[in-house]
């Protein structure tokens, strides 16, 4: 039951159903997910030590979105992602990269009018990357920090001309990957979140948080 609830508010906050800011109090949450107060308060801790909520003065809050936290995520994405991608680059299997040639293919094939579909397709092509690093603690690491991204609603991907642009590094990258270059895959991964994080902070600014 703790952890249903927990999973519950965390797709909650990620979908973003609870919203930015929106005060957590016990009472309501139990209420709202039909259990009692201590399921709850183990979520909000729970969930306190994942970044996702934040103390008040009285109570919790969802986390607020800031340009801070943008780059606080990016300044560690940006680095884990090039680990990843050297850690593909030297230690993929022959099934690795077919997993990585198929998303890559369905990211390629997108609907570009379908930006939640973009968006899925990014991430399918970036967790076939983390997981041709077989390294989990990673895995695990960049998996919670693409949830605290998730929580921004519109997509980078949908700026003008970064699809074009993303589907060319992703490109660059998994052939990197595929001649066992950990120096170029390392760099071209860093390059491509860093663009990514320019056009985060740039879509922030035009639409607030």
């Amino acid at each position: 039951m703790r952890s249903d609830v927990y999973q519950r508010m965390r797709d909650d906050i990620v979908s973003g159903a609870l919203a930015a800011e929106a005060p957590l109090v016990e009472v309501a949450l139990a209420t709202k997910y039909g259990t009692s107060r201590t399921p709850i308060r183990e979520a909000l801790r729970r969930l306190e030590q994942d970044g996702l909520v934040e103390r008040a003065d009285r109570s919790m809050r969802v986390r607020a979105r800031s340009p801070e936290e943008i780059l606080e995520i990016y300044e560690v994405r940006i680095s884990l992602e090039g680990i990843a991608s050297r850690g593909a680059a030297e230690r993929h299997t022959a099934l690795d990269l077919a997993k990585l040639r198929r998303t890559a293919e369905r990211m390629a094939q997108a609907d570009r009018a379908d930006t939640r579909g973009m968006a899925e397709a990014n991430r399918r092509f970036h967790e076939a990357v983390w997981a041709a690093s077989h390294n989990v603690t990673l895995v695990d690491l960049l998996t919670r920090l693409n949830d605290h991204l998730i929580r921004y609603p519109t997509t980078t991907l949908s700026h003008p001309g970064r699809w074009e642009e993303a589907l060319e590094e992703h490109a660059e990258l998994l052939a990197a990957i595929e001649r066992r270059d950990a120096a170029a895959a390392t760099e071209i991964a860093e390059r491509h979140m860093t663009k990514a994080r320019d056009v985060r902070l740039l879509m922030y600014s035009d639409e607030g948080p």
